[in-house]
């Protein structure tokens, strides 16, 4: 079974930047694809970054790009979340989800995850 555990959610003004992390748990990490969605009250889960087992291939929508990275340490088992730039609507939980998968898949679609962190609250001030 995999846990999954985020940290570096807060309250932070527009412009300004955050480092979610999280931690993966309980299988080898470098055997998952790893993803970022959010949930804002009233909407639908979001994805908004996704990243290879190994090899480093990332995805992200319109909506982040540019402004949000993602990366992963498989030695140290966890993922990032570099968010810059940030704007009163990227106010939402974060939630990082992880997939068994072949090394060079990214996976955009929620309900393909095979697991959930808890989520980490996001809120950006303008």
């Amino acid at each position: 079974q995999v846990q999954l555990v985020e940290s570096g959610g807060g309250l932070v003004q527009a412009g300004d930047s955050l480092r979610l992390s999280c931690e993966h748990s309980g299988r080898t990490f470098s055997n998952f694809a790893m993803g970022w969605f959010r949930q804002a009250p009233g909407k639908e889960r979001e994805f908004v970054a996704g990243i290879s087992s190994v090899g480093g291939r990332t995805y992200y929508p319109d909506s982040v790009k540019g402004r949000f990275t993602v990366s992963r340490d498989n030695a140290k088992n966890t993922v990032y979340l570099q968010m810059n730039s940030l704007k009163p609507e990227d106010t939402a939980v974060y939630h990082c989800a992880s997939k068994y998968s072949r090394p060079e898949l990214v996976w955009l679609t929620a309900s393909t995850y095979d697991y959930w962190g808890q989520g980490t609250q996001v809120t950006v001030s303008s």
